[in-house]
Formats: structure tokens, C-alpha cells, sequence
């Protein structure tokens, strides 16, 4: 699996914190999301900055995991959302 330089979140898709978690909802089709908290801080992070490895460096500060499962675990994530047409991946 391929890591993405930047994930670029798509315009019609609203997130919406829940406490630790955030749903989604993609506005062109009415589609919910969830997002457990690491998702959610994810999330996030690419909301102020695109660059994957900029997030990978915030999420490792904060969270203890090994460096190559996370960027395997968000990666993943990300191409999940792309395929639901979330997220744009370069």
C-alpha cells in the first residue's frame, strides 16, 4: 500500500465532532460516516494541513504506536475514504 503525499478532504463532506469520535456526511449523497477517535483526530489534522506526513508526525506525538503501523493504519484509512469519494489522494 502506497502512502499519499497529501489527502485532500472533499468540499461537500461535513464532519461533525461527537466527543472523542466525528461523523461524516457526504452531501451529495446523503451518506453518514463514523470515525473512531484516531480517525477522527485524523481527520482533523488534514483539515488545517493536507500533508500526510505532517499528520503521521502530529498523530505519533500524541498517540503510542509504532511509526510504520501508523502510517500503514492511516494509509489504509485513506484509501478508504477515497473510495468512498471523501478524500482526494496526490
Amino acid at each position: 500500500m502506497s502512502v499519499p503525499a497529501r489527502v485532500l478532504l472533499a468540499e461537500r463532506v461535513v464532519c461533525r465532532q461527537i466527543g472523542d469520535e466525528a461523523v461524516l456526511l457526504d452531501l451529495a449523497s446523503a451518506t453518514y460516516f463514523g470515525l473512531d477517535p484516531v480517525g477522527a483526530k485524523f481527520w482533523t489534522l488534514l483539515s488545517k494541513d493536507a500533508d500526510f506526513a505532517i499528520a503521521h508526525a502530529a498523530m505519533l506525538q500524541e498517540y503510542d504506536v509504532d511509526g510504520d503501523v501508523l502510517r500503514a493504519d492511516l494509509a489504509k484509512l485513506c484509501e478508504q475514504l477515497a473510495i468512498a469519494g471523501l478524500v482526494s489522494i496526490e
